[in-house]
C-alpha cells in the first residue's frame, strides 16, 4: 500500500510540472534563436575635418586630407572595434578646398616640421564619461588627445581640439602666418595664425547579424 502511494505522489509531482512549468526544452530554443553581430569598420562612413583659426577675430579655416588609411579590428562588441582604430594621414594631401591654400600649409607648416605623415591610434573610449583618447604622432612627437563622444546605432563622433605647440609645431605656425601675412590680418591690421585646432571624426559601424 505505501509503495502505491509513492508511485502516485511521484506521477502526480511529474503531471504538475508539465502542466505548470515551462518546457525546459523551448526555453533553451529562445536562448538560442539570439542574433550574434559582428561589427567592423566602414571607410566609406568615415568624416575627418579640422579647424584652423586665423585674425584676431578667430576666422574659421576647415580642412581634411585625402589620404587616410584606418586599419580596425571586427568584434562583437562595437566598443572594441572603436578602441582598435589606427590612422595614418598623408599631409601632402592636405584638403582646404583651395589648391594654393593646400601647398602653403603642406610646405610651410608640415613641412617645415618635417612631418611627412600623422599617425596615431584610439587609446582609451569610456563610457561612464563619454569620453575618448587618441594617441596622435606628428614632427616625431606623441601627445594624447581627450574628447567628447557619442556612440548610437553603430554611428562614433567625437570632438577634441588640440594645440600644435604641444608638438613643438610653433615653428610651422610662425612659417605660415609669415608667408601669408596679409590673409591672415584682421580689420585691426594684425597678422595671426592660431596654434588651436578644432578636431572631429565620425565613422557608422557597419554590422553582420547571424
Amino acid at each position: 500500500m505505501k509503495t502505491k502511494i509513492l508511485v502516485f505522489a511521484a506521477l502526480a509531482f511529474t503531471l504538475g510540472l508539465s502542466s505548470c512549468g515551462d518546457d525546459p526544452k523551448e526555453i533553451e530554443d529562445e536562448g538560442t534563436d539570439k542574433d550574434i553581430c559582428i561589427y567592423s569598420y566602414n571607410e566609406g562612413s568615415t568624416d575627418f575635418e579640422w579647424v584652423a583659426y586665423k585674425t584676431t577675430a578667430k576666422v574659421a579655416v576647415a580642412g581634411t586630407f585625402n589620404e587616410i588609411i584606418v586599419t580596425s579590428e571586427s568584434s562583437e562588441n562595437p566598443f572594441e572595434v572603436i578602441e582598435s582604430l589606427q590612422f595614418k594621414m598623408n599631409t601632402a594631401s592636405v584638403e582646404t578646398q583651395n589648391e594654393e591654400r593646400n601647398g602653403k600649409i603642406a610646405a610651410q607648416f608640415f613641412g617645415v616640421l618635417n612631418t611627412p605623415e600623422i599617425t596615431g591610434k584610439v587609446a582609451s573610449v569610456n563610457q561612464e564619461t563619454g569620453k575618448a583618447s587618441m594617441t596622435v604622432t606628428m614632427h616625431g612627437m606623441t601627445a594624447d588627445v581627450e574628447g567628447d563622444y557619442t556612440m548610437e546605432d553603430g554611428m562614433f563622433s567625437w570632438t577634441s581640439s588640440i594645440d600644435v605647440d604641444s608638438w613643438n609645431g610653433m615653428a610651422g605656425i610662425i612659417a605660415l602666418n609669415t608667408i601669408c601675412k596679409e590673409l591672415h590680418s584682421g580689420d585691426d591690421g594684425v597678422s595671426k595664425l592660431w596654434s588651436e585646432i578644432a578636431l572631429s571624426f565620425s565613422t557608422t559601424l557597419v554590422s553582420d547579424c547571424d
